[in-house]
């Protein structure tokens, strides 16, 4: 069974390499705190900008919960991500979809971010359920960027 991939993207008003910087760099700050898989609301989410990197969540007591790595970091055009959460978005390092993220110079001198979901079919018999889910999750989240980066440009 193949599913498609997810395919979002988002028009921000900084250049790519802002852009990059700030979804690298502040997700903690544009992602919900209340929306993540750790026990406890997110005080940030850390990404490691380095391919083998670290992708995880900081609560407020210091706690980490993994999310996955960086496979792939190549600032300020593209971020690949192994996102190691499955159905129940629990961390299992034996399981792996990627997040690929790019910034393209728009015509206006603001950047174009596109988000790649892929390898859904891994959920196997729950991947159509997760499609769903997924699928109206990073809407949110690209409009809960959009907003930070527009707020700081």
């Amino acid at each position: 069974m193949s599913i498609a991939p997810i395919v979002k993207s988002v028009l921000v008003k900084p250049p790519p390499a802002r852009a990059f910087e700030l979804f690298i760099s502040h997700m903690g700050r544009w992602w919900p705190s209340a929306r993540t898989p750790g026990k406890s609301p997110a005080a940030d989410v850390v990404i490691e900008p380095r391919k083998g990197g670290r992708w995880f969540e900081l609560d407020a007591d210091g706690n980490e919960t993994q999310w996955g790595e960086v496979l792939a970091c190549e600032p300020p055009d593209r971020l690949l991500l192994g996102w190691r959460l499955d159905m129940n978005f629990r961390y299992d390092p034996n399981f792996l979809t990627e997040v690929e993220i790019t910034f393209a110079i728009a015509g206006d001198g603001g950047t174009t971010v596109r988000l790649e979901h892929r390898h859904l079919e891994r959920f196997g018999v729950d991947a159509e359920r997760m499609y769903g889910l997924i699928s109206r999750g990073w809407p949110e989240r690209l409009a809960e960027y959009h907003a930070y980066a527009e707020a700081v440009a």
